[in-house]
Parts: C-alpha cells; sequence; structure tokens
C-alpha cells in the first residue's frame, strides 16, 4: 500500500510541474530555445550558467524529472509546442532504460514517435538530439547508500548507454536531426561518470553540467 502511495506522490509531482509550465508559457517568447527531457534535462543549471557566457541566450528549460519516453509523448503540447521554439534540444530515455521492463525496441519507438511528431509540427526548428550521459555504478556517493542503486545500474549500466546512444543518433539522422554527442570529458579512465561529477551516480552537480554546456556551447 505504501509502495502504491508513493507512486501516486511521484505522479502528482509531475502534474505539478506540467500545470506550473502551463502557466509559464502563456508568458514565455515563442520561437526561442527550449531543453525538453527528464531530470538530466530539468537540472541542467542553464539560466547561472547564462550570467558567465559571452553571448545572452534566452533558454526555456521544460524537463520534468522522472519522465519517460511515453510521459513526454503525452504532454508534448506543454513542454514543446507551446512555446514554438526555433532551436530544441531533447534527452529523453534513460529512465526508460532503468525500467524492469526496458526494451531497446521500445525506447526507440517512443522516440521514433516524438521526433516524428517534432518534424511534423516544428518543420523550421532546428532540433538537436543529446546523448545520454555516462553513469557510476562503483563510487561511493553521500547518503545514497549504493546497494539502494544496485538494481537500477544492473539496468542502466554504460554499457545499455552507449547501445542506446548509437540507436538514437541512427534516429536523428533519420530525421535530419542532430545528433550531439556531449559526453567529452565525462568519463574517468573506466567509463564511468566522474565521481567529482555525481550526486548519486546517475544525476550531477554543476560542475559536470559545466562540462556539458562546453561540448553543446556551439550548438546553442
Amino acid at each position: 500500500m505504501a509502495e502504491d502511495a508513493n507512486t501516486i506522490e511521484i505522479w502528482d509531482e509531475k502534474k505539478e510541474k506540467l500545470r506550473k509550465y502551463r502557466y509559464l508559457n502563456a508568458l514565455a517568447r515563442k520561437g526561442e530555445t527550449v531543453f525538453a527531457g527528464s531530470s538530466l534535462m530539468e537540472f541542467f543549471p542553464i539560466n547561472e550558467f547564462q550570467q558567465i557566457l559571452d553571448q545572452r541566450y534566452c533558454i526555456y528549460n521544460r524537463g520534468i524529472a522522472g519522465y519517460v519516453t511515453a510521459e513526454l509523448l503525452a504532454s508534448m503540447e506543454t513542454c514543446i509546442f507551446e512555446l514554438e521554439p526555433s532551436k530544441l534540444f531533447i534527452n529523453i530515455g534513460t529512465n526508460d532504460i532503468s525500467a524492469p521492463e526496458y526494451t531497446l525496441e521500445g525506447l526507440i519507438s517512443n522516440y521514433d514517435e516524438i521526433l516524428s511528431q517534432v518534424a511534423k509540427r516544428l518543420p523550421n526548428c532546428q532540433v538537436y538530439v543529446m546523448s545520454y550521459y555516462p553513469v557510476n555504478g562503483v563510487a561511493e556517493f553521500p547518503h545514497v547508500p549504493k546497494e539502494s542503486m544496485g538494481d537500477v545500474f544492473e539496468r542502466r549500466s554504460n554499457a545499455a548507454i552507449r547501445e542506446a546512444n548509437e540507436a538514437v543518433e541512427r534516429l536523428a539522422g533519420k530525421f535530419g536531426f542532430t545528433y550531439i554527442d556531449v559526453n567529452e570529458g565525462l568519463s574517468d579512465e573506466d567509463g564511468n561518470l566522474k565521481a567529482e561529477f555525481g550526486t548519486d551516480g546517475i544525476h550531477m552537480l554543476p560542475n559536470g553540467y559545466a562540462v556539458v554546456l562546453r561540448n553543446m556551447l556551439e550548438y546553442l
């Protein structure tokens, strides 16, 4: 019963974020840059980073933590289309990989439909499909017991991420969109996310996002 209550709480939080975005969209400028996806996008501190960039950008972050591809598909009107972006950066699918029922075919099927709708609704939008970040299932992270993440890292391994990145790169090419590998500098000598960048082995601190920003700056 407690497990069901926890599921409801998480779902309500997502809905509340979506509701907030609807109000913000009504106040936003159309035709700017949008970040869309899951927590890997929502936690990107792009507004803080803009204070130190030579050029200022108008970027709306519409990431929602916990989102899988099916959830983004169901909320694309709010997360993307209402803003009519001229540039779209998208990072969605790592929570699919974490799920027990994950298959690469299912991920790519949903992602294909997301990109198909973007291509149809936003024919003049520059679309950038971002690589999934590496993870670290071996380092110790404060306040995150390693045993609590064991099942996640069995599925969301760096091997699975590399396989998904290759498939997503091919998918982006199918639509003529730009796949960008933003991972240079994130991995240690063993291919894991550098421990100094991680909060739990999956999510990153701002110093990790600073590396991602450096790798994607030419596309902004």
